[in-house]
């Protein structure tokens, strides 16, 4: 039995006294509304609304109610109309984004859309996961416009994995599947972009973080001044 189980449920007739200690318990079983996980997740903690087995939750940014399994939080419904859930996303800016609190238990795997980058010709954006510092590899073959083809990889990396290859100052785009970066396990990616260079190019490619650790975000950064935006999408797991 969770911490929040209601075994009865009161009978109020006339002139019956509302205690104190039924209102409260009655708020705490209630059902929050919250925008989006993120507020849910900063509002459960406190010595207020303790999170355990059975709570209850209604989220205003995807139109569901989910409860709390003891781990994890899980959705009632309704059944979404789409695979597809944005969970965030926002403008790059200065040499560093962080989309912070955008894994979590209700997907596994996402999808980050890129769009209008830029950044100065022949910098290369690249990301990291979380706090981690180690153990990046990536590979990916670069396609020129003209039909030249390269190979680049490199394994056991301190500074994340080549997100754009040299974008440049005109608008480019791109896309990553991540898989599991939230799960303690090993965090991979496959993406592919058309960097709009000097010599545009078309690149496509995947990556691995070697490490076990449950990650909630990411950050871009190039050595110039980056523009664009990014979308961050969960991929429903049913």
């Amino acid at each position: 039995m969770g911490a929040n189980a209601q075994t009865s449920v009161t009978l109020f007739v006339a002139n019956a006294i509302l205690t104190a200690q039924q209102q409260n318990f009655s708020a705490a079983t209630g059902v929050p509304v919250f925008s989006t996980t993120v507020t849910r997740d900063a509002a459960f903690g406190g010595s207020n609304k303790v999170l355990a087995e059975g709570q209850l939750c209604y989220l205003e940014s995807t139109d569901v109610v989910q409860y709390y399994t003891g781990a994890a939080w899980a959705t009632v419904g309704p059944a979404g109309s789409s695979g597809l859930v944005r969970i965030g996303g926002g403008a790059l800016s200065s040499t560093t984004t962080t989309f912070s609190n955008v894994f979590s238990a209700t997907f596994r795997d996402y999808l980050i859309i890129a769009d209008g980058v830029t950044t100065a010709i022949g910098t290369t954006i690249r990301m990291t996961i979380g706090s981690a510092t180690a153990a990046y590899s990536y590979g990916f073959n670069r396609v020129t416009f003209a039909g030249a083809v390269a190979g680049t990889g490199a394994s056991a990396q301190t500074d994340g994995w080549v997100f754009f290859d040299s974008p440049g100052t005109s608008a480019s785009g791109g896309q990553m599947i991540m898989y599991s970066p939230f799960l303690a396990v090993n965090t991979s990616a496959t993406f592919q972009a058309a960097s709009n260079a000097s010599t545009p190019v078309m690149m496509s490619g995947g990556a691995i973080l070697a490490d076990t650790t449950s990650h909630t975000g990411f950050t871009l950064a190039s050595g110039s001044t980056m523009a664009g935006n990014i979308s961050i999408y969960g991929l429903a797991i049913s």
